[in-house]
């Protein structure tokens, strides 16, 4: 074998094992968790909008379906019965839906980082008070005023032997 196979079989060897690393590392797994959960949520927030939301507007709006809802720019052509060229429409509906959707989740992703913000303030300010609790636990009391008194006699008196 060549120097030049050799080091190309070793790069090889280097970049499966370099991509094992890699995928076995808990930030991608977490990552994958996130994107699978991320998709469930993102059906979960399609059906309230399709199936709660929609319907909602549908009633103020007075259509039965808002995905209806379009504007042609140009009518289908249809000789005997064949479509020549498809219409050209603006999916207004749909696109209000997607806008709807869009908001839910944003709604909803801000209500979570706002309470995981609280929960981790919350937790911190007790952190901090403990170590405050801690501290003021660990300093000796102050002397009382008798002490005080009794500590300035007996250094007058050593004074006073000294002399």
């Amino acid at each position: 074998m060549s120097d030049e196979k050799k080091s190309a079989t070793k790069k090889a060897r280097g970049l499966i094992g370099e991509f094992k690393a890699f995928i076995s590392r808990g930030n991608v797994i977490d990552m994958a968790v996130g994107v699978i959960i991320a998709t469930a949520f993102g059906k979960i927030t399609t059906s309230l909008v399709n199936d709660v939301v929609m319907p909602a507007i549908q009633y103020f709006i007075g259509s039965a379906d808002t995905s209806s809802m379009n504007i042609v720019l140009q009518p289908a052509v249809v000789e005997n019965g064949e479509v020549i060229s498809e219409a050209i429409t603006i999916g207004i509906g749909t696109f209000i839906g997607t806008i709807i959707d869009f908001l839910l989740v944003a709604l909803v992703v801000f209500l979570v980082i706002k309470a995981m913000n609280t929960a981790k303030d919350k937790a911190e300010a007790l952190a901090h008070r403990k170590k405050e609790e801690e501290a003021a636990a660990e300093e000796p009391p102050a002397p009382s005023k008798e002490e005080v008194l009794l500590t300035e006699i007996r250094d007058l008196l050593r004074e006073q032997k000294k002399q």
